[in-house]
């Protein structure tokens, strides 16, 4: 049988998807034992996982982006989760850091406007996740400010504030809400989760990856594989199997 014929008697294979929407955190999150990576594991056969983390980047940024990313013309049905991850780089102090502070106030305003965009494009909010940023380990990155000649330019306190307002807005919204900045610091030393301060360490990327992924479970979990196992083939007529 010639490929065109079999792409016309087969129905299209598409695939559902999980969009990882974020920060630096988000982007790193595809290495090894990366908790994006420890998702595409889990969910191989199942779904796609994207990978949408961009580096340095704010939520005043994020929400010009995400119209970009999911369009009116995507399939709604084709996304099953959306996280937003941002918050690392909007807290950092404006005195020091201008180029990437965003004020709380503001900050908020563009998590909710990023939600009521995807509920617009039928993304429901049921869908979606936030994720607050993770708690600041101030010496460490302190260490790492001074070695690219900067002051240290982000407190942990501040970075709570953005914290406590990323879990109102979901509460406003209606979203899920992973609580990444108090998880990490209830009754324990949370400085083994990060590599550097406010990147997070093997340690810190499985944590959120098992705090993520019993969010998700229910939700996921039961999505059929896709493309029945090998040994299930009929390999005296496969287009019977695969079509």
């Amino acid at each position: 049988m010639a490929l065109a014929e079999a792409g016309a008697r087969g129905r299209p294979l598409r695939w559902p998807c999980v969009l990882l929407f974020g920060d630096s955190i988000t982007e790193y999150s595809f290495q090894e034992n990366g908790w994006g990576a420890y998702l595409a594991e889990r969910l191989v056969r199942k779904c796609d996982v994207l990978n949408r983390g961009i580096s340095g980047y704010n939520t005043r940024w994020a929400k010009l982006i995400l119209p970009r990313l999911i369009t009116e013309s995507t399939s709604a049905d084709s996304i099953v989760a959306v996280t937003i991850f941002f918050g690392a780089n909007d807290s950092a102090l404006k005195e020091l850091n201008p180029k990437q502070h965003v004020p709380l106030e503001e900050y908020a305003a563009n998590l909710k406007s990023m939600v009521q965009y995807l509920k617009s494009v039928d993304v429901t909010a049921d869908r979606i996740v936030l994720i607050t940023p993770p708690p600041l380990q101030e010496s460490a990155w302190e260490k790492a400010c001074l070695a690219k000649g900067d002051k240290l330019n982000r407190s942990n306190a501040t970075t709570g504030q953005y914290a406590q307002a990323c879990v109102q807005v979901a509460r406003e919204c209606g979203t899920d809400v992973l609580d990444l900045w108090s998880l990490m610091q209830k009754n324990q030393d949370f400085s083994s989760y990060l590599s550097d301060g406010l990147h997070l360490s093997t340690k810190g990327n499985s944590f959120l990856a098992a705090q993520l992924w019993s969010r998700l479970e229910n939700k996921l979990s039961a999505l059929p594989s896709l493309l029945p196992y090998w040994r299930d083939v009929d390999h005296t007529n496969p287009e019977a199997s695969l079509l």
